[in-house]
């Protein structure tokens, strides 16, 4: 019996404080707010980043719960990797490392790392092929 072919729904960050990090995953990786009051999800298209930090009791949780800062999440950045090293330059973000060649889901490409206000890094990276299939 082979496992069903699953789809990541969600994971979640744990930030020290909500509004900064709304602007922050808003304005730079253009997160749509969802959520109300200590509850608060990030949607990029149909992927949801649920942010876990003061104020919220959430169950059930993990055993040891990651802290502000102890995530490394990537996203795939739409375009040429020097159109993200320049909007991270507009947004006012330092560039911990890169641009550099990696490895993503989809395969081989360019990648730029960064962090969110909590230390978390964050990675863009630019796919250099259409798609990565694993022989």
């Amino acid at each position: 019996m082979s496992a069903p072919k699953l789809k990541l729904d969600h994971s979640v960050v744990h930030v020290s404080d909500r509004e900064r990090s709304d602007r922050f995953y808003r304005d730079v990786l253009g997160a749509e707010l969802v959520g109300v009051a200590s509850v608060r999800m990030y949607r990029f298209g149909d992927a949801q980043l649920n942010v876990h930090g003061p104020g919220l009791d959430a169950k059930p949780v993990a055993r040891i719960p990651v802290p502000p800062g102890g995530s490394d999440l990537c996203f795939e950045w739409p375009g040429p990797i020097e159109e993200a090293v320049a909007h991270l330059a507009r947004c006012g973000v330092a560039i911990d490392c890169g641009p550099q060649r990696g490895f993503g889901a989809r395969g081989l490409g360019d990648s730029v790392y960064f962090r969110d206000p909590d230390g978390t890094l964050l990675e863009f990276i630019c796919y250099l092929q259409q798609s990565y299939s694993p022989g």
